[in-house]
């Protein structure tokens, strides 16, 4: 296989001379802040310890910057793209730039949050710079539904990144650190300055590195019933479980029963839980005894079933 030219990726100049071209303006909307350097271009790529043997899928590559460097050292990589214009224009700058991989190259033109196939072999890693509107279900939707992603890279806003890697106990722990938490082993893997991207933003960016576990989290209770519990929890984080969870299990009193079955303490608050304790919670829902709790049990499944 041959290499790439030393000056395949993409620079600040080129960066304004596609905008410029395509007429593009990167809009608030999308959150677009396009990535000008190609060192952290590759700065990323090596943290996401991308494989010759790599099969990568990348959100929302704008011109091209991220996806130039994948292409540098993955088998093969297909970006999905929301955007008319930067879709029609991605495969066209690969091929000028790379031709040696062009065909290597796949574009999906779709939004991610809808997108449940992808062509080609199955993805191995998912490696993006994620617009921080839509960071978090973007990432938990491709986890999802795409269980061959191994390892995944995201670029994110700093405060998002740093929610995604919280542990129990942090302040900024909450319904990201859980959800992220059931797919993957979460860490921050480093910070990104506003200079590199185009426009620059108001905020710092983080990477955030996700190892998907090897193990799936030991369960009875289905994902949806454990984000059921998650997303209970969380909407009242400054109340104790038992208050938060009342209206999940169908009382205060249902609630506690099934706290107390899953060995969780009724006064605790959601953010000092793990996945695991979640999981445990879902599990022993409807665990209260007497026909009166049996019917409330009932009447949350219902709402669970619905609400997701």
């Amino acid at each position: 296989m041959s290499s790439p030219t030393p000056d395949a990726l993409l620079g600040p100049a080129d960066i304004r001379e596609l905008a410029a071209a395509l007429g593009v303006r990167p809009t608030k909307q999308r959150g677009q802040n396009f990535v000008i350097d190609a060192n952290t271009v590759r700065r990323i790529v090596r943290t996401a310890e991308v494989r010759p043997d790599d099969v990568v899928v990348e959100v929302g590559p704008g011109l091209g910057s991220l996806t130039l460097a994948l292409l540098e050292v993955a088998d093969r990589v297909t970006a999905v793209e929301i955007d008319d214009v930067l879709a029609g224009a991605l495969p066209a700058t690969v091929a000028a730039r790379m031709p040696e991989r062009a065909d290597r190259f796949a574009l999906v033109h779709s939004d991610a949050m809808h997108v449940g196939e992808l062509p080609g072999p199955a993805p191995t890693a998912l490696v993006a710079n994620l617009p921080y509107n839509v960071a978090v279900p973007v990432l938990l939707h491709m986890l999802d539904t795409f269980p061959s992603i191994e390892r995944t890279l995201v670029m994110v806003q700093a405060e998002v990144a740093d929610r995604l890697a919280a542990g129990p106990g942090n302040k900024v722990y909450g319904v990201p650190s859980v959800k992220a938490n059931w797919y993957a082993e979460v860490k921050r893997a480093g910070a990104i300055g506003r200079n590199v991207f185009w426009p620059a933003p108001n905020v710092d960016s983080g990477l955030v590195s996700l190892v998907r576990r090897a193990e799936p989290i030991r369960t009875t209770a289905s994902k949806r019933e454990v984000f059921a519990v998650v997303d209970a929890a969380f909407a009242q984080r400054r109340k104790t479980l038992r208050a938060a969870l009342a209206g999940w299990a169908g009382s205060a009193a249902a609630a506690e029963a099934a706290l107390v079955a899953a060995g969780v303490s009724p006064r605790a608050r959601g953010e000092s839980l793990t996945v695991e304790e979640f999981a445990r919670i879902a599990e022993h829902k409807g665990a209260v005894a007497g026909h009166e709790g049996a019917v409330a049990g009932h009447e949350g499944a219902g709402r669970e079933e619905s609400g997701e």
